[in-house]
């Protein structure tokens, strides 16, 4: 931050007014590190015992002494008290007019402001203090007007960076050359997108900030914060509308005066508007996205291509690998805007788009890594197929869509899913209802007659169709299965000599496990 000038209404400022010849009593060396540098707000003048009560925080007080008539310099209480009353009330610090009700300053009065820490200085006979009390109100209008033209100058800049083709990422830069202090902005899912300097904050300060701008993101509410981090104040300002929050601008800076807070806001109400129309072109994207995944599945991926090319860059190099996530992660905004923020940062690199059960995606081969991030960041289920072309994206959307239905959290290939077989997959609600409506005959009649022909059945299939295998399983004579077998096939209506009957009889039990 900038040092103390002369445009400052300090103490320091004030004595350096050759005209008024003042002349500090105090030793600069015992005061306290900024004493001299408050911020004068207002010079009032009283001979009051205790004038506290007319008092204001940081204002310097002018006396002639005449209070103290009455008190010898050798006793120091009166002194001691008044001091103390004034740094109770946050007077910066004392002006004694002197040769007016006495020569020189008051030893005792010296001591007390020298024990308490307070600076003093004296105050010529011939240097009305209405001079003194001008000279700051000078100061301080000079300093307001410096600051409103600084707000001016500073929100024609933003505007004007505003304009640029980088708009938002200039207007940020901006706003952090103006206020000299780092500013970053966060996305909707609490990443750094953007910063000015990049890279000064140190990594412990970084991700503490990320994780305050995480817990402002999931309050939901819009709002400005002001916290502390690792010694550093930070104000926070959220983006968007209360409830649908776009990001947050965080700022490098605490208790910004009143300019500095209008050029804050200015910014803020510039990137909102950005971000606005940013989703709503986030919109036109998801359209135009949607439609070139419909042209993927074709077949044909030549209409996507010079879309992909024209609008955002080349389509990941073949082969690829086709992700989907479960269908609820379709209609996350914040999903979509990191998966928006990946695709720029990577052109060429990422593919996405909105599929009819849930968000599809297609990365290079070489980079399926890149998936873990979005599986971890959202806890999504994430179906992965086998490496493809372009021409084979549809069925690679289906080894996608098995894979994730057949996996838990995180990412699933179809490769590790396909060692499993194609019987897994008949653990559906839909397979074991039709499972049951094949069996029910032989259910029916084992309940009915206490036999066992659901359970001879599955024995004799999973014993290749050998009644002599199949009744050593069961522990019964071959011919017992083989009767049991008949009357099955006679319940069931089919032939149990085909392959075919077999096969759809044994995927029943299968489905029902």
């Amino acid at each position: 931050m900038a040092t103390t000038t002369d445009l400052d209404p300090t103490l320091r400022a004030l004595l350096r007014r050759g005209e008024l010849r003042l002349r500090l009593a105090s030793d600069p060396q015992q005061l306290p590190t900024d004493a001299l540098d408050r911020p004068i707000r207002w010079v009032h003048s009283s001979d009051l015992a205790d004038p506290t009560p007319f008092l204001a925080d940081d204002l310097v007080l002018l006396t002639t002494g005449t209070q103290f008539a009455d008190a010898g310099d050798a006793v120091s209480q009166p002194y001691d008290d008044y001091v103390a009353r004034l740094s109770a009330r946050g007077v910066a610090g004392l002006g004694f007019g002197t040769e007016v009700a006495r020569a020189g300053i008051p030893p005792a009065l010296d001591r007390a402001c020298h024990e308490a820490g307070m600076p003093l200085f004296e105050v010529p006979y011939d240097t009305p203090f209405i001079a003194v009390a001008r000279a700051n109100a000078e100061t301080v209008a000079a300093q307001a007007y410096a600051r409103r033209s600084w707000a001016l100058a500073a929100q024609r800049a933003i505007s004007l960076a505003a304009l640029r083709p980088d708009g938002l990422d200039a207007t940020i830069g901006e706003l952090a050359r103006q206020l000299d202090t780092w500013v970053g902005m966060y996305d909707g899912a609490g990443e750094l997108v953007r910063e000015h300097p990049a890279g000064a904050l140190d990594p412990a300060t970084a991700r503490s900030v990320h994780g305050e701008v995480g817990a402002v993101l999931r309050r939901g509410a819009r709002a400005a914060s002001s916290v502390r981090r690792e010694g550093t104040a930070f104000t926070l300002q959220t983006l968007g509308r209360g409830g649908r929050l776009r990001g947050v601008v965080a700022i490098a800076a605490g208790g910004l005066d009143r300019e500095g807070r209008d050029v804050v806001t200015s910014v803020i109400s510039m990137a909102s508007l950005a971000l606005e129309q940013h989703q709503r072109l986030g919109r036109a994207r998801t359209v135009l996205r949607t439609g070139m995944l419909q042209s993927l599945r074709t077949g044909d991926p030549a209409l996507a291509r010079r879309i992909s090319r024209d609008a955002w860059g080349p389509l990941p190099s073949a082969p690829v690998v086709v992700a989907v996530t479960e269908a609820a992660a379709a209609g996350s905004d914040a999903l979509g805007e990191l998966l928006e923020l990946r695709a720029d940062e990577r052109r060429g690199a990422l593919f996405y788009g909105r599929g009819e059960d849930g968000m599809v995606m297609a990365v290079s081969a070489g980079d399926v890594g890149a998936l873990d991030e979005f599986a971890d960041r959202f806890a999504l289920s994430i179906g992965v197929s086998a490496p493809t072309g372009y021409d084979g994206f549809a069925a690679a959307l289906d080894q996608a869509r098995v894979a994730r239905d057949r996996g838990g959290p995180g990412v699933t290939h179809f490769a590790d899913t396909a060692r499993d077989g194609i019987l897994p997959a008949l653990a559906t609600p839909e397979a074991r209802a039709l499972g049951a409506a094949v069996l029910q005959p032989l259910a029916a009649h084992d309940a009915a007659h206490g036999t066992v022909l659901v359970a001879t059945v599955r024995a004799w299939l999973a014993a290749d169709c050998s009644h002599e295998s199949a009744a050593r399983t069961l522990g019964v004579h071959r011919h017992t299965v083989r009767t049991r077998i008949g009357t099955a096939q006679t319940l069931l209506g089919r032939d149990l000599s085909s392959f075919a009957a077999r096969a759809e009889l044994w995927a029943a039990l299968a489905a029902l496990g």
